[in-house]
């Protein structure tokens, strides 16, 4: 049977969940990728997948309707909302505290550091509701907050002899499903720091992301030099060889 370009499509993006978990390396993945968007029938898709499953499931037949599995935070911010919290406050008197990986913030979380210090880390943390409140008070301490840059975070504190506020923060946009978080409180002869970066999982992610993208286009320009895709001013579509 003739293949689609959603099919190819499909088999594209396996292909590519496939080199992003380790599965392919990048010169097998160009070559697979570039005979999945130049392949006319199903019989030339089916090898291409035959030894790759897709994450967490079986092979996608390839003539299903499933639609491609989201990746990034289009998959994960959904997820990460709603859920009983894990904790809904932290204290520090002398010594330290510490919320980071896996974790529920509560709908309203109050920390507190008195010569002492905390760390507050919302890069991997799930949220009891959309709207999150974390109020933070440090007197002769410090505190830590590392949220994504993806997350919507709003810094309303006040500090008195002291500092309250954002450090230097990596590029990203929040994403409108998020969580919206608001950082209020203040810092008494002591400071409450606010950033925003990715964890190194997910920076190496990205990388991947970008080598990936870089061996699609180059496989396109391919296609295109050979004449298997038509630009935009023929109309789009593909033109069999001849």
């Amino acid at each position: 049977m003739r293949a689609s370009d959603a099919e190819r499509e499909r088999i594209a993006e396996l292909l590519r969940e496939a080199v992003a978990e380790g599965r392919l390396e990048m010169d097998e993945f160009e070559q697979r990728l570039e005979t999945a968007y130049a392949a006319r029938t199903h019989g030339e898709l089916e090898p291409l997948v035959r030894d790759l499953p897709a994450p967490g499931t079986a092979v996608t037949p390839v003539g299903s309707s499933a639609p491609a599995p989201l990746r990034g935070s289009a998959a994960s911010w959904p997820a990460r909302i709603g859920g009983t919290a894990t904790s809904k406050g932290a204290f520090a008197f002398w010594s330290g505290f510490s919320r980071k990986g896996r974790w529920t913030v509560g709908r309203k979380f109050t920390a507190f550091a008195m010569w002492g210090g905390g760390e507050i880390d919302l890069r991997e943390a799930n949220f009891e509701d959309r709207e999150i409140v974390i109020r933070c008070f440090t007197i002769m301490g410090g505190l830590q907050v590392t949220a994504p840059p993806e997350l919507n975070v709003d810094v309303r504190g006040i500090g008195i002899m002291g500092g309250f506020g954002e450090g230097p923060n990596e590029d990203g946009e929040p994403a409108p499903d998020a969580p919206h978080v608001r950082i209020t409180g203040f810092a008494l002869m002591g400071g409450v720091g606010v950033e925003r970066k990715r964890t190194k999982a997910e920076r190496r992610r990205l990388k991947e992301a970008e080598e990936i993208e870089k061996a699609e286009r180059a496989v396109r320009e391919r296609q295109r030099l050979a004449g298997l895709d038509k630009g935009p001013e023929d109309g789009g579509g593909r033109k069999e060889l001849g």
